[in-house]
């Protein structure tokens, strides 16, 4: 919980930014193929 309150009192606290940050990660993730883990690159 202290983790989570420190993140968004230094990265933005309103909802609405918050929602935002997760859209646009859930558009990163399903970019790189919605693998948790990815093959090791030689």
């Amino acid at each position: 919980m202290k983790i989570s309150q420190d993140i968004r009192r230094t990265h933005g606290g309103s909802p609405q930014e918050a929602e935002e940050g997760m859209t646009q990660k859930s558009q990163e993730f399903a970019a790189g193929g919605n693998r948790v883990y990815l093959p090791i690159a030689d």
